[in-house]
């Protein structure tokens, strides 16, 4: 550990506090429909869709009607990219000739990019066409992440309005949070991140001569624009199989940094739009210190497990740091502060291989996936992840209290506690319940690169993300089969849409409330003693249901590696 390593992980979460507030000021006028300055120039496309698709903007929706459009749409876009995938044979841009791609495999994609995971069974630039990266994938990069942001709005609503049970309109809110906030920053970081040596062409490959002298092919294409919206909407999936570990995807220490500020740029930001949107800021800044404080916990330990290399090595005398599958031109401290970043938030891209993290330090970006992604989370899937816990911690603290507790201004009760019970509960059910197939089956058995906890270790992980929606992983587990890709598919989708709908039917019963004034008997919600009661509420329920799998992965293993025994 060193100086420099500490300093990099403050100055981050600092510069993540500073940007949450003017991020928060540009969702916050999407989130009232405002105009903004892009409308002079976007404004035209924006009716224009409206016009051909047949949409009233102004016409506000209740939340069935909400999650239906949601739904119908995501059902609609999974086909649209099955179809894709499978006839990339036929379709234009694919100068290399790939075939088209499997059933399972192209199912498994198409759910994958659609619930925001982007869980890659494949290395991209072997088996998909610049067609198939740019239509089929980059599009969902844009959409999964509006609709989680909308669905973020929506709720957002549910806490703000009072006696009425409309949330805004799913196709507006998808379009302005497109059209206005994620296309034209993915322009200009596209255009950084080209300018810093990042590929955008059309062309298949180059060709280059090594200092051995031998010839190389090297796969190129449209990379720029999909590295820019897969970081930006927290998607994670890479043109390339070694994602922003290849020096084409992320080629500096500068393109690093700009990478890990943006997964959290926008899921920081909607924590101040929640604080506005309800009329008190605080309860915004409450809800972000919450979030950066779990980060830099898991930050610190796996900085310092990393440094600190593997137990068998350090009680050899041999330390230095654990340096395998890491890039040198990051080092140790960027590697494992980008492993908390990705999975402290839904993106999932990786730019050191979390398979090759000593025990404990891989069972950081495990552990973080396993809360729920509501450390800074998805873009929208965190900050509505997170208030599922506020949720439950002020029924906690209304109990200790003896009131009916009370939430920015609304009574939390028995309904609105069900579902958020229901909604957090889809988690440990899919990562435990699917591993434990994995873990018994032959097919499932099959997968794992190593035997045992580092093998199990990297079937929970799988789970983990796939349900989580986060689409990083141990990549000792070959995936690629029908068993993992219909398996996991099931995963990624109960874990995105089974937390969407209580989320949604929590907004319709909230707003349906009347505001109740805050008394001096009312429960306090944004000081320390709140922040502090937030972190034990997900720590005690998201966490600790982990905890007797953590124990049989990461924690045995790190206890085998200590007695000298490897997997």
């Amino acid at each position: 550990m060193t100086f420099v390593g500490w300093t990099l992980i403050l100055v981050f979460t600092a510069l993540i506090a500073l940007l949450a507030k003017p991020a928060g000021l540009w969702l916050f006028a999407l989130y009232e429909g405002r105009r903004t300055p892009l409308h002079g120039v976007l404004g035209p496309v924006e009716r224009g869709f409206y016009r051909v698709a047949g949409i009233d903007p102004a016409r506000e929706q209740g939340w069935r009607t909400y999650a239906l459009h949601m739904l119908m749409f995501q059902v609609v876009t999974t086909l649209f990219t099955y179809a894709i995938l499978r006839a990339q044979a036929v379709l234009p841009l694919n100068p290399r000739g790939l075939a088209g791609v499997g059933a399972d495999g192209s199912m498994n994609t198409a759910i994958a990019f659609v619930t925001n995971t982007n869980w890659q069974w494949y290395a991209g630039e072997s088996v998909l066409s610049n067609f198939s990266q740019m239509v089929a994938l980059t599009l969902h990069n844009f959409l999964s992440a509006a609709t989680g942001i909308a669905v973020a709005f929506a709720l957002f609503r549910g806490f703000a309005r009072a006696q009425t049970k409309l949330l805004g309109n799913f196709w507006a809110d998808l379009t302005r949070v497109t059209l206005y906030l994620l296309l034209p920053i993915s322009i200009v970081y596209a255009v950084f991140l080209v300018a810093s040596g990042v590929p955008q062409t059309f062309a298949s490959t180059i060709d280059a001569t090594t200092l051995e002298g031998v010839k190389q092919t090297i796969v190129v294409g449209p990379v720029a624009s999909q590295e820019a919206i897969k970081m930006l909407g927290t998607n994670g999936g890479g043109f390339f199989n070694a994602n922003s570990a290849h020096p084409f995807e992320n080629p500096t220490a500068l393109t690093n940094f700009v990478q890990m500020l943006s997964i959290f740029l926008l899921g920081a930001g909607l924590t101040w739009t929640f604080g506005k949107a309800v009329g008190n800021p605080r309860q915004g800044w409450a809800i972000l210190a919450a979030m950066l404080t779990l980060f830099v916990a898991g930050a610190s330990i796996a900085y310092w497990q990393e440094a600190a290399s593997t137990p068998l090595l350090h009680g050899l005398g041999l330390s230095g740091g654990n340096l395998e599958g890491k890039e040198v031109r990051f080092g140790l401290a960027a590697s494992a502060l980008f492993s908390a970043v990705t999975t402290a938030a839904s993106c999932g891209a990786v730019n050191a291989m979390h398979d090759s993290f000593t025990a404990l330090g891989g069972l950081i970006p495990m552990f973080n996936m396993q809360l729920g992604e509501i450390v800074i989370g998805g873009v929208g899937s965190g900050i509505y992840g997170f208030l599922l816990f506020a949720l439950l911690a002020v029924f906690i603290a209304g109990l200790m209290v003896g009131r009916t507790p009370e939430y920015v201004g609304k009574k939390i009760e028995a309904r609105e506690v069900k579902l958020a019970v229901l909604a957090i509960a889809i988690l440990p059910l899919c990562i435990l319940g699917l591993s434990a197939i994995a873990s018994v089956l032959p097919a499932g058995l099959a997968g794992p690169l190593n035997k045992g906890p580092h093998g199990f270790s990297e079937i929970l992980y799988a789970f983990s993300s796939a349900t989580a929606n986060n689409g990083s992983a141990f990549a000792g587990l070959s995936a690629g089969t029908p068993f993992y890709n219909g398996l996991l598919g099931v995963g990624m989708w109960l874990g995105r849409f089974f937390i969407i709908i209580p989320v949604l039917a929590i907004a319709g019963s909230l707003a349906a409330k009347k505001h109740t004034p805050a008394t001096a008997g009312s429960f306090p919600t944004t000081g320390p003693l709140w922040v502090g009661l937030l972190i034990g509420t997900i720590l005690i329920i998201g966490g600790l249901t982990f905890l007797p799998s953590l124990a049989l992965g990461p924690v045995a293993d790190h206890v085998a590696s200590a007695s000298g025994k490897l997997f």
